[in-house]
């Protein structure tokens, strides 16, 4: 059954955003007229479709058993295959567990510790004086240590002949050096303290019955500033006194004009010193 329409007014297609309507004039019945519809791009099942912003409301929610997006938080699982890519900054509140390597050009961690590793392979821990770093087990360094000045390594060399400025010794080589100086020439020759009577030779010379000791390499020779010359008990001065050393005697000439007085034979000269024995 064939049924008209009347219409008092025009019929009018009002598109929308994204919603095409061509043309979008009034549209008369007594006209014939070819209204198309469309949209901006192909969506089809095999098509790929493309938007220029989406913004959702309420949020997202992917929940198929592995993540679940709301309000701009992952709650649940979340599995990801290929590479992911971010390139803002990326805030992670909980754990993190990597199984892979770990590449960034520099690590920094804050909050409950202060430790920065660069890129070149230096590392940074504490940030203050008052920081203490507590290490269990082994330390070994191959390269310097600086500790208010620069230190390369640990001298286990009981002479102490490397003569460096950059290691320390350990506590054996310390010990054994001090056992070595000990019994050295120098340490023998520094403690000899002897205590020699003269005989009168004449009012200028005494002589002792005694040789002195032989200064060891690096030291000035025996002088009689290594003695000390007593005549009645009274110290002779250095300034007026010579020595000299003949055979198994040693002479001790003084100038009587700069001491004020000559050698008698009654005299006790007693002389204390680096004699050898």
């Amino acid at each position: 059954m064939a049924v008209d329409f009347t219409l008092k007014q025009p019929i009018q297609f009002i598109d929308g955003t994204g919603f095409d309507i061509n043309p979008n004039t009034d549209i008369f019945a007594t006209d014939v007229t070819n209204v198309f519809f469309s949209i901006g791009q192909d969506v089809s099942s095999t098509s790929d479709v493309v938007f220029n912003q989406l913004t959702a409301t309420p949020p997202i929610l992917i929940d198929n058993g592995i993540f679940k997006l709301d309000d701009g938080s992952i709650t649940g699982s979340y599995t990801h295959t290929g590479n992911f890519s971010i390139l803002n900054n990326f805030t992670f509140g909980g754990n993190l567990s990597i199984g892979g390597k770990l590449t960034a050009e520099k690590i920094q961690t804050e909050v409950t510790q202060s430790t920065i590793i660069f890129k070149s392979g230096s590392t940074q821990f504490g940030d203050s004086l008052d920081d203490t770093h507590i290490f269990s087990g082994s330390l070994f360094l191959s390269g310097s240590h600086t500790m208010g000045h620069g230190v390369t390594g640990i001298s286990n060399d009981t002479n102490l002949t490397d003569s460096s400025a950059t290691d320390l010794f350990t506590e054996n080589a310390l010990n054994n050096h001090v056992s070595v100086i000990a019994s050295s020439d120098e340490v023998v020759y520094l403690r000899k303290s002897f205590t020699k009577v003269g005989s009168f030779v004449s009012n200028t010379t005494a002589s002792f019955t005694a040789v002195t000791a032989s200064a060891p390499s690096g030291f000035t020779s025996t002088s009689e500033l290594d003695f000390m010359f007593f005549n009645n008990g009274m110290i002779m001065e250095y300034d007026a006194l010579d020595i000299q050393q003949s055979g198994s005697l040693l002479f001790l000439k003084i100038n009587s004009n700069s001491l004020g007085y000559e050698l008698k034979s009654t005299d006790e000269v007693v002389a204390f010193g680096k004699f050898n024995s």
